[in-house]
């Protein structure tokens, strides 16, 4: 169970919190309506040794599936997709049910971002046939052995160019799931829109580890105001909505 804290008390349940966002119904004609899904310790460390895992609890886990629920389309870095071993986008029947009752393909297309294509044949996300997947890139190589449903969409390192492209394919709300760098590019682009931060009641320090957004400095600070916070399991789930 989840308790409300803001912006008014009560009790939940992942499934119950994040059904019928109708981030949709947002977007605007040029670009999908975008949403960052992140974790972190306190101390806004993304990863422990690299990896989600080791901050990530149970109840922040099922958040991560039920919000692949509400999106068209979820996008990731090969950097993520590689380290977390991505796999087929909605793990489960009644996943794909609730997607099918949202209005909603059963399984979002998947949108890899990867400038070289450094991605390995034998990744899971790649082997899945009933996966639909998007490879954003500008190489022009390609990769071998693959049993998904790949395409591939030479944009370079055009984000706004990517964006204008899924519109036009249909993709009215996006989920990306990081990894820090790509949240770094979209944020100075303009292109987010909403931030769904799960905070983990841990503290990393060190500076090997990246924080949410990495990179050079936004020339603008993004500025954000909250949406709602509950908590469970120790850990605080909050949503943030981005000024434009």
């Amino acid at each position: 169970m989840l308790e409300r804290l803001y912006p008014d008390r009560g009790a939940t349940t992942p499934a119950e919190l994040v059904s019928g966002l109708d981030l949709a119904s947002r977007a605007s004609a040029d670009r999908p309506y975008l949403v960052l899904n992140m974790v972190s310790t306190l101390d806004g460390k993304a990863t422990l040794e690299w990896r989600t895992e080791g901050i990530s609890s149970d109840v922040d886990r099922e958040l991560f599936h039920q919000l692949r629920t509400q999106a068209d389309a979820v996008m990731v870095g090969a950097g993520t997709a590689r380290t977390e071993r991505y796999g087929r986008m909605v793990k489960r029947d009644d996943l794909r049910e609730k997607r099918r009752s949202e209005g909603l393909e059963p399984d979002p297309l998947a949108v890899l971002v990867s400038a070289t294509l450094d991605l390995p044949a034998d990744l899971p996300l790649l082997q899945e046939p009933e996966q639909r997947v998007l490879v954003a890139t500008g190489s022009d190589a390609r990769i071998e052995g693959t049993s998904a449903q790949l395409e591939y969409l030479p944009s370079g390192e055009d984000l706004p160019l990517l964006m204008a492209r899924l519109r036009e394919m249909g993709v009215r709300s996006l989920l990306c799931e990081g990894g820090p760098t790509l949240n770094s590019h979209l944020l100075a682009a303009g292109l987010v829109d909403e931030l769904f931060l799960s905070l983990s009641p841990k503290l990393v320090g060190g500076a090997a580890a990246l924080t949410i957004v990495a990179g050079r400095e936004l020339v603008e600070p993004a500025q954000l105001e909250l949406v709602w916070v509950l908590a469970g399991g120790g850990d605080l789930f909050t949503r943030w909505r981005v000024k434009h």
